[in-house]
């Protein structure tokens, strides 16, 4: 008999969860289904509780229910509370434990897929909102030079870098217009390409050979992309920090860990199909 998982959102027809799972299912022999759950606004727990009750053993949580999610949760892992929000449950017998795995996903795509060790690096982390709050604390533990989070409005930066301040690495907030020049690894973890938009930061924010991250993917990243690469960048979309996230999810599920490259190598290939 199958275990019932999900992924829980709204909108949430788009998402690429249940493929990715399947594949991990079947590369892993795990007896697993994963579906989509679409969640009325004002309806997320009720949402939750029913699908938990028909015997789901656990969920991914996408936009815009993360701190829901981290409400709900008895139990928070340190990286959910370091992020105050949850991005994976799990129905635990005696309460839900809430997880982030978006930190570790995002890491482990730089250093894993993309092969850029971050331990001394230069990183430029654009945004402060849920995405970001919800990576960061997993970027200061690969150990870069420093981190530097710049936002539209920098006391929501410097409430985020305040919140990690005791975990040893140096850290620094700015507007998006004093962000520091030459940095080896830019992250856009804001909205702007939701909208289109090339870039939230001017171009003298790259040093030579940089890896620029959306973490957008699919047509909506593609104006970021090409920023990127006009600009003698290593473009990167989100689509890899997807898969990477998945598979902590499945860890964290049921303690088994997926080999990410080649579903990726398939997703790649579906998502180029589909442009």
């Amino acid at each position: 008999m199958s275990d019932s998982y999900a992924v829980v959102g709204n909108p949430v027809e788009h998402s690429r969860s249940p493929a990715i799972h399947a594949m991990f299912a079947a590369q892993t022999g795990q007896q697993l289904t994963y579906e989509r759950l679409l969640a009325p606004l004002d309806g997320f727990e009720a949402t939750l509780r029913a699908f938990a009750a028909a015997g789901g053993k656990g969920c991914n949580v996408t936009v815009p229910f993360k701190f829901d999610a981290f409400a709900l949760a008895a139990v928070r892992t340190e990286r959910a509370r370091l992020g105050g929000a949850v991005n994976t449950l799990r129905f635990d017998a005696d309460g839900w434990t809430g997880d982030n795995t978006d930190g570790a996903g995002l890491v482990n795509d730089i250093q894993r897929n993309a092969g850029r060790t971050l331990a001394g690096l230069q990183v430029l982390l654009v945004g402060a909102g849920g995405a970001a709050a919800g990576v960061l604390g997993s970027l200061i533990a690969a150990a870069p030079a420093r981190i530097t989070v710049v936002n539209r409005t920098v006391d929501k930066a410097q409430a985020l870098v305040a919140g990690h301040a005791h975990l040893g690495v140096p850290l620094h907030a700015a507007t998006l217009a004093d962000a520091p020049a030459e940095q080896d690894i830019l992250i856009n973890a804001t909205s702007t390409s939701l909208a289109g938009a090339a870039s939230p930061v001017d171009a003298r924010v790259l040093a030579r050979g940089a890896l620029a991250l959306d973490m957008m993917y699919g047509p909506k990243a593609q104006g970021f992309l090409d920023w990127a690469a006009a600009h003698g960048a290593e473009p990167r979309d989100g689509l890899g920090m997807l898969v990477e996230q998945a598979a902590e999810a499945l860890f964290f599920w049921r303690g088994v860990r997926p080999e990410t490259a080649p579903v990726l190598k398939t997703m790649r290939s579906e998502l180029g199909e589909a442009l």
